[in-house]
């Protein structure tokens, strides 16, 4: 069976815990969209982990781990990241690498960097991890894809070069920066195709073996609806699909074999970068739940930012779950709501004097007030809880609440940072 772990918001949601939880019933877990521009947390026995590229099911030494054609891939980036899990005591992960992801090239970086730069106060709050330019490229056809690396030499120079005459024009009138030097980075391509080359393999065609063969295969996400390009908060979303249903193309699989979408949802809410996000706090309030937040903290795994803090959202959630398809919702970070006397959740949006529960597009949303309804708190600490029964009544209350707004069933609630801080509940 083909599972998809996905995020309902603007990422930050946990999906890194769920997968991590979910890949021990796994055989085989892809990455299939973005690069190393957001991080995975993951808490287990071997130590805390941030996780750019690799998927989340590394940790396991029954699984293989696949970087799907959909990926931006950054290779170094992947190699220092499998070398850091390796030296910290994890069983070396047994890697797949689509011969179709196209690569992260040196000058993606710096085109991020360089738009930022010149944007100042207009830019998109980019990690600069050359993600925009490296899609960018890949649909104006001038990407470099992996099996291109074990190609004609020629005809990879040949291209570098054409490829640099371009870039050169804009980053000498448009940035005033150093032009690029095709002969270096063909060089650098000789090194990415050493790294690459023990790993590299056609993935579709493995993937379908392995469904006629009936393995359990996870679909891992990066950040989360409200970040796809067509169905987010435009244009202050990332620039690959977040949703499910590109799981079946950036892996390279029938979208009729996904049979469960997990959307995972925060019992708040939080976001990186730039963009719409209604029910944000601020002041000590914000600071208190940042403070609170995730384990150790709501700082993002990649960036280290201060992830820009909120209360929990119906209106972009319920959407948020509509466009994944999903099937079950996990619900995380329930137990840093612990402290609270009140818990505010942002029920509906006021635009224009007119209350709606439809998430708008981003025009309208920018115009969008938080109609909030306050529940009860439960006070109390509930890690290690492990029966959905023995949570407090104010606690199961507000569960209950947020599943009957969204409209779909909440069936893991994760109390805790932990591999085993989980519960699991039928909606």
């Amino acid at each position: 069976m083909v599972k998809a772990v996905v995020g309902a918001n603007w990422g930050d949601e946990g999906k890194g815990k769920i997968t991590d939880m979910l890949a021990k019933e796994s055989d085989i877990i892809i990455r299939f969209q973005g690069g190393a521009n957001a991080g995975h947390t993951i808490v287990n026995n071997y130590g805390k982990f941030a996780l750019h590229t690799l998927p989340s099911g590394v940790f396991y030494d029954h699984t293989t781990s696949i970087i799907g054609n959909g990926v931006a891939l950054n290779i170094p980036i992947l190699f220092k990241e499998l070398n850091d899990v390796v030296s910290r005591g994890v069983p070396k992960p047994k890697l797949l690498i689509s011969d179709r992801a196209q690569i992260v090239m040196p000058y993606h970086i710096l085109f991020d960097q360089y738009e930022e730069e010149r944007l100042g106060r207009k830019s998109f709050g980019s990690t600069k991890s050359g993600i925009a330019p490296f899609y960018s490229d890949k649909y104006a056809k001038i990407g470099f894809q992996v099996s291109e690396l074990f190609d004609d030499e020629a005809a990879l120079k040949e291209k570098l070069e054409r490829v640099c005459e371009m870039k050169n024009v804009l980053l000498t009138n448009l940035y005033h920066k150093p032009e690029l030097n095709a002969s270096e980075l063909f060089d650098t391509m000789l090194e990415y195709r050493q790294m690459v080359e023990p790993y590299v393999c056609d993935v579709s065609a493995y993937l379908w073996q392995a469904i006629q063969d009936g393995k359990e295969i996870l679909l891992e996400g990066q950040l989360g609806s409200l970040k796809d390009p067509d169905h987010g908060i435009y244009p202050m979303v990332t620039s690959s699909s977040t949703l499910a249903a590109y799981g079946a193309i950036g892996a390279g699989i029938p979208p009729y074999e996904i049979k469960k979408v997990i959307t995972v949802c925060k019992a708040y809410s939080s976001a990186v970068g730039a963009g719409a996000f209604v029910s944000e706090i601020f002041g000590e309030e914000a600071d208190e739940l940042r403070r609170r937040g995730g384990d150790g903290g709501e700082y993002g795994a990649t960036t280290g930012r201060p992830r820009r803090m909120g209360w929990f959202d119906v209106v972009a959630s319920r959407y948020g779950c509509r466009i994944q398809g999903t099937t079950d919702v996990a619900f995380t970070v329930l137990d840093v709501l612990g402290y609270l006397d009140e818990i505010p959740v942002c029920t509906a949006y006021e635009i224009d004097g007119k209350v709606t529960m439809d998430f708008p597009t981003t025009g309208q949303l920018n115009k969008a007030k938080p109609v909030i309804e306050t529940l009860p708190g439960w006070k109390s600490d509930i890690r290690g809880i492990k029966k959905y029964e023995e949570l407090p009544e104010n606690c199961r209350k507000y569960i209950e609440f947020v599943e009957k707004k969204l409209g779909f069933p909440i069936t893991m609630i994760s109390n805790g940072p932990g591999r085993d801080d989980i519960i699991y509940r039928k909606g």
